[in-house]
């Protein structure tokens, strides 16, 4: 069994916002970023309508689909994971993490696949706006994947410890923050770039 100092398990038990305050700082600032190349990816979509159509369609709506459950699996893998630090299920904990770290590795490979797929067609980020903008955000998003596997790593390894103090306890919980906020981005990013037309 965890045994969690009795400080960290108040503060697991106290209603209160997770993390520390500069991740959510960080968190918020990185989605006020990303909402900006939304919008501009909107206006420049608005000004040529039938290219950025045209261009979508030439993306395989299975493999964003695939994605999309994968990160939505990892999400919820790492709720059960903090919930079984909250009841210091030893065992249950550091694999919650270990699940959500495949679904993200199932994710990189699918995306590396792509990619791959794109450039060996001769789709790159010079052949128009849209792929410049796909290769952009969908590379940011994929570099935000990467920091939070390392951070579901470390997770991974802090669920395995006896004994959690309570600055350890928010830093678990800062991390699963941010790998909701990778997920969050890609079920905006998804549609953005698959469906919309």
């Amino acid at each position: 069994m965890i045994t969690i100092s009795r400080a960290t398990s108040r503060r697991a038990a106290v209603p209160h916002t997770p993390g520390e305050d500069g991740t959510w700082i960080f968190i918020l600032g990185d989605m006020s970023v990303f909402s900006g190349f939304f919008i501009t990816y909107l206006v420049y979509r608005s000004r040529d309508v039938g290219l950025f159509n045209a261009s979508s369609a030439q993306l395989t709506q299975l493999y964003g689909v695939i994605n999309t459950l994968l990160l939505l699996t990892s999400s919820m893998l790492v709720v059960a994971g903090l919930r079984a630090i909250r009841r210091r299920a030893l065992r249950i904990a550091p694999r919650c993490f270990a699940g959500a770290f495949l679904c993200g590795l199932g994710f990189s490979v699918l995306k590396i696949s792509e990619y791959s797929n794109k450039v060996n067609h001769g789709i790159t980020p010079t052949t128009n706006e849209f792929w410049m903008y796909f290769y952009i955000l969908t590379g940011l998003h994929f570099f935000h994947l990467l920091v939070g596997m390392c951070l579901l790593i470390y997770m991974m390894v802090k669920s395995r410890k006896q004994s959690l103090s309570v600055k350890e306890f928010a830093y678990v919980e800062g991390g699963a923050c941010f790998w909701h906020m990778v997920d969050l981005l890609w079920i905006v990013l998804f549609p953005l770039l698959y469906f919309v037309r």
